[in-house]
């Protein structure tokens, strides 16, 4: 399946057509972490909850979060800088999801769903403990909570569950295994 380059004219995903037309084929494309329903699970709780419902691609307000996964730039380029740089094979499979060679990867998060989800993917894989397993939101909530927004953002547990279930996350179906 191609994966699916956004840019200007963004269409409108449902929570179904983003995993299966984003999240899940980035997720086949990234081998160097291996696939899971859980980790397609999470990335699309993160995405529904920061982008309220994969609408907003800035963040509200005068803050720096772009994309529908609302990554920071500080953020972004520590990925680079602390972890990438040291995993060359993933680093190459996530660049190789930018829309050109040399593309500018802050700008590709808030245009380009695929790098974004990948960049997202990332940051959870450096994260310390194992993700909950599919099927447990409440749990994803809270690991979404500790290591994606951290104890200090804004975000909440509830908000990010309440958010899930408002956006259609409940109704979506994940595969189990790539192709």
């Amino acid at each position: 399946m191609p994966l699916a380059l956004l840019g200007k004219n963004v269409p409108k995903h449902t929570a179904q057509s983003f995993v299966t037309q984003v999240i899940e084929p980035v997720l086949c494309r990234l081998t160097e972490i291996p696939f899971s329903a859980a980790a397609a699970q999470l990335l699309l709780g993160t995405a529904l909850h920061e982008s309220g419902g994969l609408k907003f691609r800035r963040q509200l307000g005068s803050g720096p979060a772009r994309g529908l996964f609302q990554m920071e730039p500080a953020t972004h380029n520590d990925l680079w800088k602390n972890f990438l740089a040291f995993k060359k094979p993933l680093a190459a499979e996530v660049e190789a999801l930018l829309s050109a060679p040399g593309a500018d990867k802050v700008a590709e998060l808030e245009t380009n769903d695929n790098y974004a989800a990948a960049m997202a993917r990332v940051h959870y894989w450096r994260a310390p403990a194992a993700l909950p397993k599919a099927g447990n939101t409440t749990g994803q909530a809270t690991y979404w909570k500790r290591y994606y927004n951290t104890p200090l953002g804004k975000g909440t547990p509830k908000k990010y569950l309440d958010d899930y279930a408002l956006h259609g996350g409940g109704a979506v179906t994940f595969r189990s295994s790539c192709p």
